[in-house]
């Protein structure tokens, strides 16, 4: 389960650098590697992106716990 902690918290932080790019600069770095805020890779990126962060909310939770 640690695993693919690290790989959810890796993918969330790739998803927060992307919207301080597009919160900065408006530019979505997925989008212009994929060819568009439409393109099918960009959709599977910004899915990929949401279910991690509902892992990191799992995350959250028992690391909640462990501090209690």
């Amino acid at each position: 389960m640690k695993i693919l902690q690290i790989i959810a918290l890796t993918v969330m932080i790739i998803g927060a650098l992307n919207w301080g790019l597009i919160g900065l600069f408006d530019f979505d770095l997925v989008a212009a590697i994929f060819g568009g805020a439409t393109a099918l890779g960009s959709k599977i990126i910004y899915i990929l992106v949401g279910l991690c962060g509902l892992i990191g909310i799992k995350t959250l939770f028992e690391l909640i716990e462990d501090v209690k």
